[in-house]
């Protein structure tokens, strides 16, 4: 189809799944070019925000995600690890923070955290936050009871990916549901936490399938404040390792369609870029990424380490973003079109 190049860059909740295909069918020079405009017309395009992630609780987990190390249904000679102390979580905090980044992710390998957990999580949401820092948690399900405590202890950011469309996502994961996804971030937005959330690219999926998972994200009430595109990092021992790679070209594709769909939201560069190489990563960041992890390790698995992240910056003249107060939930939405105020191609 024809793509309605006028619509570009205003923020919409009303995308169609023809809209977003005709995105990705653009010629790859338009669609970079189109996604570049839109970038600059809402974020300064030398700057990246910064974050860096823990992992607090490693392992044993139930569910049988077949990308991840993590379950306990994989052999893959991960070591378990118990719920970390809150000191030590800080400590790994400030020195997040002194390595530049403005924001610290805690992830803990559950299905859904019990209470008595979630409570020591919310002394380290507590205790973060008085170090300066954006706080962010991925713990699996929450309820909505749950997603209140944590948005009580100040947390500002909930990740909880899609990881895949509705179509593909049995071929992933079987024991939780697409729709528990779109529970859990129902529930984080009621609370007021802003919303991370997005997928997994080369699991073995199709465009139709990368096309859907960001119809779905662009579709929600409210766009995500941060969304993550990982690309897939393959651990022997889980049922993805020796899938077929992803074409770079692809994914940079796909990172150009999230800015387009999503101008308003921090596009970024997660899992997968330690085999990525500086011209792919130059590349996403040309199309709209702003966002990406500060550190050696992303959870359990290798991530670009601080020298090498310092360098590349400096090659492309990029800066990490300053400490900002977090966005409410509802900043992004102002100047959202009405559903048909744009018209269709």
């Amino acid at each position: 189809m024809t793509v309605d190049i006028s619509c570009l860059g205003q923020v919409r909740s009303d995308w169609t799944l023809d809209e977003v295909r005709g995105l990705f069918a653009l010629p790859f020079a338009d669609l970079v070019f189109h996604a570049q405009s839109v970038h600059r017309r809402n974020f300064d395009p030398n700057q990246v925000q910064v974050s860096t992630l823990l992992s607090i609780k490693t392992g044993a987990c139930p569910e049988d995600c077949a990308y991840c190390p993590q379950s306990v249904r994989y052999d893959t000679g991960l070591e378990r690890e118990e719920l970390m102390a809150v000191e030590e979580v800080v400590n790994r905090a400030r020195a997040a923070r002194e390595a530049g980044a403005t924001r610290f992710c805690m992830g803990a390998a559950y299905r859904s955290p019990k209470d008595r957990d979630l409570r020591v999580v919310m002394e380290m949401v507590r205790a973060v936050r008085e170090l300066g820092l954006e706080t962010c948690a991925t713990l699996g399900m929450l309820t909505p009871g749950q997603a209140v405590a944590l948005k009580d202890a100040g947390l500002d950011y909930y990740n909880h990916n899609l990881d895949t469309s509705a179509e593909f996502y049995d071929k992933i994961i079987t024991t939780r549901t697409f729709q528990d996804r779109l529970d859990t971030l129902e529930a984080v937005r009621e609370a007021g936490i802003n919303v991370c959330c997005g997928g997994i690219l080369g699991m073995g999926e199709g465009e139709s399938d990368r096309a859907a998972m960001l119809h779905t994200l662009a579709t929600l009430p409210q766009h995500p404040e941060s969304v993550p595109i990982n690309q897939l990092v393959q651990v022997e021992g889980t049922p993805l390792a020796g899938a077929a790679p992803l074409d770079p070209i692809e994914f940079v594709r796909c990172i150009a369609v999230a800015r387009l769909l999503m101008p308003g939201s921090h596009v970024r560069l997660s899992a997968g870029r330690s085999e990525m190489s500086d011209e792919m990563q130059a590349l996403c960041f040309l199309a709209g990424a702003n966002s990406v992890f500060y550190g050696e390790k992303l959870l359990t698995t290798g991530n670009p380490d601080v020298a090498r992240d310092d360098a590349l910056f400096h090659r492309l003249g990029i800066q990490p973003e300053a400490p900002r107060e977090a966005p409410g939930p509802a900043l992004l939405q102002e100047g959202r079109l009405p559903a048909g105020d744009c018209p269709r191609a």
